[in-house]
Parts: C-alpha cells; structure tokens; sequence
C-alpha cells in the first residue's frame, strides 16, 4: 500500500481504543486498581489536517535521542509552522531528512540528537522545511510490521 494510500485508510477508519485511567509506571509500580478511562480515535488524534499529514519511514539513526529510531513511522503535518526546538522534515539540498529546529540563538541550526552528526547550520545549505513531526510511532526492534 502506497504511503498515501495508508494514511487514508488510517485517517478514514474510525478505530476507538479504551485508555487506562492510571498512568503506567516506568520505574517500580505501585499497587492501584486497574479501570478505563475514556476512548481516543487514533485516526482523529493523528491526522488533525488530513490532506496536510503524512506518514513517513526513519531509515538512520541520527535522531536516536530524541527517541526517533531507524524502521520508525513519523507522522508528519505539512500545516503547522515549525517553531524553535520542533523535530521537522527538512529538505537539504534535496534530500529529506529529519532534525531538531533552532532558530533562538544565532543562525537557524538544524541539530541532529546523536553527538556522532554535526549540526547543519541553515544558511550554508539550500533547506526547506518541509513539516512538523507530531507523533512517532515506534516499534519494538523484533517486532515492525
């Protein structure tokens, strides 16, 4: 199925999951009772602006702590206007490729979240930002579809 294909049949499918009520603890849990909450449509909350989002593959690992990771989804919004510190699609020199924006200090930089890639510095290079990451969705290593 092409990527545009998926996105419409996420973004066209009502699927409505039950959410815990209770946080789920990361470190040692604590005994509590277990209950739902409410319901989130997972299309609805993923594709705000359905003709401006998109679904893309991370193949790298230069995002890796930020917590992007290669064989991860992004879902991206062509919509939003990209603010200081936001993960974004950038096209640099006509490649697309995913990065920390910063524009506060200095010359707009785009940051890689691994030490082992240096920043781009955007006025050295031909970039376009191209959208907003809003959601990744990662799989466990053993475990992408």
């Amino acid at each position: 199925m092409a990527n545009s294909e998926a996105l419409n049949t996420i973004c066209h499918t009502q699927l409505v999951l039950p959410v815990s009520g209770q946080m789920i603890c990361a470190g040692f849990p604590s005994p509590a009772d277990d209950y739902l909450d409410e319901n989130i449509d997972l299309p609805r909350l993923l594709c705000q602006n359905q003709p401006a989002t998109f679904l893309m593959w991370v193949n790298g690992n230069s995002m890796k702590n930020a917590g992007i990771y290669n064989g991860d989804l992004l879902v991206v919004d062509r919509s939003l206007k990209p603010q200081d510190g936001d993960v974004v699609i950038a096209v640099v020199d006509g490649l697309c490729s995913v990065k920390r924006l910063l524009i506060s200090n200095g010359p707009p930089q785009l940051l890689c979240e691994n030490p082992e890639y240096p920043p781009f510095i955007i006025e050295e290079q031909q970039v376009e930002i191209w959208g907003v990451v809003k959601c990744n969705i990662h799989w466990q290593e053993n475990r992408k579809p």
